[in-house]
């Protein structure tokens, strides 16, 4: 069973608003984001919401997502990821990180990244890009509580780091799996690429 932890618990200060309710694709940045999550072959979509909590949850109302509460209004990803982590149903066995302001990956994507976890028996999957490792990353949760007590100062870099003979570096043409939306030049740069 593997499970997408979407984090999305951010204040969105480059951008000066809130950057997961912008329009994308005839709906919302997260909107895309989890569209795409919820068309992919995972098993969940555990949500980590902060900033605009109320915003957010009501903008995936509509759509069969578990929505976590980061309490720590101020925390980096890593928090937000530990959050999701704690969320997991413990037949759960891995994670896919997927950013919750990078709309243009695609549940192609997703399911490329799963097929190779099941394909080669790695326990990391990280897509790149010339490369240049992204995003969405999947990992076994045989490292649960190694990411929910380490790492506090590298977040999943430091996770890369401690396993980096498990890993599976999965080259991908689009360099969609390095472009996030932090500023507005990114987010004109998202459109468009639509």
């Amino acid at each position: 069973m593997i499970c997408a932890i979407v984090p999305a618990a951010g204040a969105s200060r480059r951008m000066g608003t809130q950057k997961l309710l912008l329009p994308y694709a005839g709906t919302t940045v997260i909107g895309h984001v989890v569209d795409q999550l919820l068309a992919a072959a995972l098993d969940g979509v555990y949500v980590v919401v902060g900033h605009d909590a109320e915003r957010v949850i009501a903008e995936l109302a509509r759509r069969a997502v578990h929505v976590v509460v980061n309490p720590d209004r101020d925390a980096d990803m890593l928090s937000s990821v530990r959050c999701g982590l704690r969320a997991l149903p413990p037949q759960c066995t891995a994670a896919l990180v997927a950013l919750g302001d990078q709309p243009s990956v695609t549940a192609g994507l997703v399911d490329r990244i799963v097929r190779a976890h099941a394909a080669t028996g790695r326990r990391i999957v990280v897509p790149t890009h010339n490369a240049r490792r992204g995003h969405p990353l999947l990992f076994s949760l045989a490292w649960r509580d190694e990411v929910l007590t380490g790492f506090a100062d590298l977040g999943l870099r430091g996770l890369l780091r401690a396993h980096a003979d498990d890993i599976l570096d999965l080259p991908c043409d689009s360099p969609a799996v390095l472009s996030d939306v932090d500023t507005p030049e990114d987010y004109r740069r998202q459109l468009d690429s639509l």
